[in-house]
C-alpha cells in the first residue's frame, strides 16, 4: 500500500476501522484495499495546472478540511418531508451509510443493503461492484470504493417490468463536526427489464460535510431505465459519479436536478456498449450567492448504430458559478452513431459565471453529431411583450425563467416529481420564490 501523506492519515484511519467492524469477504476487502491505495497514490485533484477535468473547479477547500467518520444515526430524521414523496413509489432511505427500509420488496425487484446482497446475490456483487466506476483513475471513485460502509443493491430480474417507481434517498444528517459520508448504489437491470428509478441526496447540516458519492448502473439487453437524480444539499462538498453501461437496445431516460452547493460536481460517463443502444440525458441545474456546481458529461458510443441527446439547462444567480464539460466520443467502427449536446444558461446576475465547453472526438465515419452551448440574460424583446400584453415586470420574468427550466421538466414523467422540481427551482432562486 502507498505510504499516505498526513493530510490523508485520517482517511487510512478510517479504513482500518471499517475493516475491522465490517468483516468482508476477501474479494471485497483486496478490492477496497486497492481502492485505498489508488486513492492515496492520486490524492485529491487539486493541482491547478495540467488538470483539464478539474479546469474550472478548485477543491482546494475541500482537500484542506478534516473531515471525520459520520455520525451513527439509529432513527429516520423527522424533516424528510424535503424529499419528493408519493404513495405510489417504493422509497429506501440511508442516512450517513446505515440503509433503513431493510425488509421492502417492490414488485418484481429485488433490492437490499450490503449485507442482504453478500448473504442472497454474492456472485452479482462481485462481478458488477466497482467494474463500471473505475477507481483507478479517479480519487473519489477510489475513496468512495475504500470507505462506503453500506451500499443500496437494486436487481430486476430479465424480463420484469417494475410498475411502481423506487426511491433510494441518501440524507445527510445534522452534525456539528465536518463529517464524510460515502452513498453507493449498484443497479442491474436485466434484459428486457424495466425499472424507474430516483435517486437523491439531501442535506440537512448546514456544513461544511463531504458526500462521494458513486452509482453504478448495469443495462442489459434490451433493457429500459428512467432515471432521476436529485441533488439537494446546500452546504455540502458533493462530488457525485454517474456510470452507466448499456448493452445491446437498452434504452436509457437519465435526468439531473441539481441546487447549487459549496462545491458540487456532476460527474457522469454512459457507455453505449451494444447495437441499438439510445441514451436521452437532461439536467437542470440553479445556482445562486456564492454556489458552485460543475457537471462533466462524458457519452462514449462504442459499437454502432446507437443515439445520444444531451440536453442541459443552466440558471444562475448572485455571483455563483457553473460549469458545463465533458465529451461525446465516437470510437472507431461506432458508424451510424446520431449524437447532440446542448448547454444553455439563464444568467440573472451580472456577477454570475458559466464556463461552458461541450466537445466531439469523433474516430469513425457515417456518423450525425454536434453540440452547441449558449448564455445569455433574459431576452429583453420577449419581457417587453409580455408586458405589452398587460402582465407586471416581475410575473413577466417569472414566466420566462419558468419557462426557460420547462424544456428539462417537462421531460419529467411522473407528476408529483415534476410539481417538487418546478417548486425547488422556485425555492432555489429568492427572487423567484419573492415573485411567486
Amino acid at each position: 500500500m502507498a505510504q499516505a501523506p498526513t493530510t490523508y492519515e485520517t482517511y487510512v484511519q478510517q479504513f482500518r476501522a471499517l475493516e475491522e467492524r465490517l468483516r468482508l469477504p476477501t474479494w471485497l476487502q483486496e478490492r477496497r484495499r486497492e481502492a485505498l491505495g489508488r486513492f492515496l497514490s492520486l490524492g485529491f485533484p487539486t493541482a491547478r495546472r495540467g488538470n483539464e477535468p478539474w479546469k474550472y473547479t478548485d477543491l482546494r477547500p475541500l482537500a484542506a478540511t478534516p473531515f471525520q467518520e459520520p455520525p451513527q444515526e439509529e432513527r429516520i430524521p423527522s424533516r424528510l418531508s424535503l424529499l419528493p414523496r408519493s404513495p405510489g413509489w417504493d422509497t429506501v432511505t440511508v442516512v450517513a451509510g446505515a440503509t433503513h427500509s431493510r425488509h421492502l420488496r417492490p414488485d418484481g425487484a429485488w433490492v437490499g443493503d450490503l449485507r442482504k446482497a453478500l448473504a442472497e446475490a454474492p456472485q452479482a456483487l462481485e462481478e458488477h461492484l466497482a467494474r463500471y466506476a473505475i477507481y483507478h483513475d479517479d480519487a473519489f471513485a477510489a475513496l468512495n470504493t475504500a470507505l462506503f460502509q453500506d451500499l443500496v443493491v437494486v436487481m430486476v430480474p430479465p424480463g420484469i417490468a417494475v410498475r411502481r417507481p423506487l426511491h433510494v434517498a441518501f440524507v445527510a444528517p445534522d452534525a456539528p463536526l465536518p463529517y464524510a459520508q460515502y452513498p453507493r448504489l449498484l443497479v442491474l437491470v436485466g434484459r428486457e427489464a424495466r425499472l424507474i428509478l430516483v435517486e437523491s441526496y439531501l442535506g440537512l447540516a448546514p456544513g461544511p460535510y463531504m458526500t462521494d458519492a458513486v452509482t453504478e448502473v448495469f443495462l442489459g439487453e434490451g433493457a429500459s431505465l428512467e432515471h432521476y437524480r436529485l441533488l439537494l444539499e446546500e452546504g455540502a462538498y458533493h462530488i457525485g459519479l454517474l456510470r452507466m453501461r448499456q448493452e445491446r437496445d437498452a434504452h436509457l431516460r437519465s435526468l439531473f436536478f441539481g441546487r447549487g452547493c459549496r462545491i458540487g460536481r456532476n460527474d457522469v460517463r454512459v457507455e453505449l456498449d451494444g447495437p441499438g443502444g439510445e441514451a436521452y440525458l437532461w439536467g437542470l441545474y440553479v445556482t445562486q450567492g456564492q454556489e458552485h456546481l460543475d457537471n462533466y458529461i462524458n457519452i462514449d458510443h462504442i459499437k454502432p448504430h446507437c443515439t445520444s441527446r444531451l440536453i442541459y439547462r443552466g440558471i444562475l444567480d448572485g455571483s455563483s458559478h457553473a460549469i458545463f464539460g465533458g465529451t461525446v466520443y465516437v470510437r472507431p467502427g461506432a458508424v451510424k452513431t446520431d449524437a447532440e449536446q446542448e448547454d444553455k444558461n439563464l444568467l440573472l446576475s451580472p456577477e454570475a459565471e458559466v464556463d461552458s465547453k461541450p466537445s466531439l472526438e469523433i474516430y469513425a465515419d457515417d456518423v450525425k453529431c454536434g453540440h452547441g452551448a449558449a448564455a445569455g440574460a433574459l431576452a429583453q424583446d420577449a419581457l417587453f411583450y409580455m408586458r405589452s400584453r398587460g402582465l407586471d415586470e416581475a410575473t413577466a420574468t417569472l414566466l420566462l425563467i419558468k419557462g426557460f427550466a420547462a424544456a428539462v421538466l417537462d421531460e419529467v414523467r411522473l407528476p408529483r416529481l415534476r410539481t417538487f422540481l418546478e417548486q425547488a427551482t422556485v425555492a432555489a432562486l429568492p427572487r423567484l420564490k419573492a415573485l411567486s
